[in-house]
């Protein structure tokens, strides 16, 4: 077995490679927030669907996107490994004061949460990202070329109120689980430190409840606008 195989399946190397896959999908969150946010452009989606079109034929953004449903995967395979290991190490649970004592809410639960938001990414691809690749897309012309029009796809999907409660229902979830998970890849990463610490955790929380809160602004202005 070489050094690779023998870090991989070791509980140091499971964090590890949760922190680094984690870190890139906080990555990807934002990246993929600022491509969102031009939804909220008042141009009826021209912006939207021409950055859609841009992205979608971009060489360096297909293997980008490959690389993140590798890097998702990863993420919940470690996961409920990891979860196994440390139900395996502690068979007797804490009581509920003395977990509540020492851990917070999020980190107890980050496995419920994990599972909330993979079911929501599961409809979220199925209604959006499936469509886009493989579904019968109108389309829209602008300055005389024609582009996918997925600001309508997207735009009725908002205007449906159980999808607009699931999506934000969804990021609240989100949230708590960032709150935790962003701090934690750095302390994985041996990134703590008496003085850094703290700001870390600041900025942490401060990206776990702005990104997801801009995140169900999206489908909440959209779903007013259809009004």
């Amino acid at each position: 077995m070489s050094w690779v195989t023998k870090t991989l399946n070791s509980t140091l190397g499971r964090k590890l490679l949760m922190a680094l896959t984690g870190l890139f999908l906080i990555l990807f969150l934002v990246v993929h927030l600022a491509g969102n946010l031009q939804l909220l452009i008042p141009d009826n989606g021209e912006s939207f669907n021409i950055y859609a079109e841009t992205m979608a034929n971009n060489p360096f953004i297909r293997v980008v996107s490959i690389g993140n449903f590798a890097f998702i995967l990863i993420h919940i395979i470690y996961a409920a490994v990891l979860s196994r290991q440390n139900k395996s190490a502690r068979p007797v649970n804490y009581t509920t004061s003395k977990a509540s004592t020492n851990s917070t809410w999020s980190s107890r639960n980050m496995g419920i949460l994990g599972t909330v938001i993979l079911i929501f990414l599961i409809i979220h691809l199925r209604g959006f990202w499936y469509e886009f690749k493989f579904g019968e897309m109108p389309t829209a012309e602008y300055g005389g070329m024609i582009y996918k029009d997925g600001f309508k796809i997207v735009s009725e999907a908002y205007s449906n109120i159980l999808y607009v409660v699931i999506y934000v229902v969804s990021m609240g979830f989100l949230a708590f689980h960032l709150s935790h998970g962003f701090a934690s890849a750095f302390q994985t990463l041996g990134l703590n430190h008496a003085k850094y610490s703290p700001l870390i955790q600041k900025i942490g929380t401060g990206f776990s409840i702005l990104i997801p809160a801009l995140f169900a602004l999206i489908p909440i202005v959209m779903y007013i606008q259809s009004l």
